[in-house]
């Protein structure tokens, strides 16, 4: 895994970069977030759904609501980005709609999206 610091408007992203599943559960993505803090020097992370398991994206999991609780307690902040058009749950559907309209947790199609989105 590579992380790669990426500033906008003065803010600065933590773009994560692996071939590899980054986030498996609860702890790995605190560590994901923490290694952002200390490398990039940011709480804000852009990553791929590729790297994110399977589960994150079944909400009965309860691994999505678990990753994002802790996120926001330590002040922060992710841009997931892929193509989510191939869900078809209608829980996922709402969850996604409704965290866009926040300030923490975006999900969008592109890592240029992600990075404005965080860049706010």
């Amino acid at each position: 895994m590579k992380i790669r610091k990426v500033e906008r408007n003065g803010i600065i992203c933590a773009v994560i970069d692996s071939e590899d599943k980054v986030i498996t559960d609860s702890q790995s993505a605190l560590d994901l977030l923490m290694t952002a803090k200390y490398d990039a020097e940011t709480k804000n992370i852009v990553i791929n759904k590729k790297m994110i398991a399977e589960d994150f994206f079944i909400l009965s999991t309860g691994l999505a609501g678990e990753i994002l609780q802790k996120y926001i307690n330590y002040g922060g902040r992710v841009a997931i980005y892929g193509d989510f058009s191939h869900y078809t749950s209608k829980p996922l559907k709402d969850f996604i709609y409704e965290s866009n309209k926040g300030k923490d947790v975006f999900f969008v199609a592109t890592e240029d999206e992600a990075i404005e989105k965080l860049s706010r």
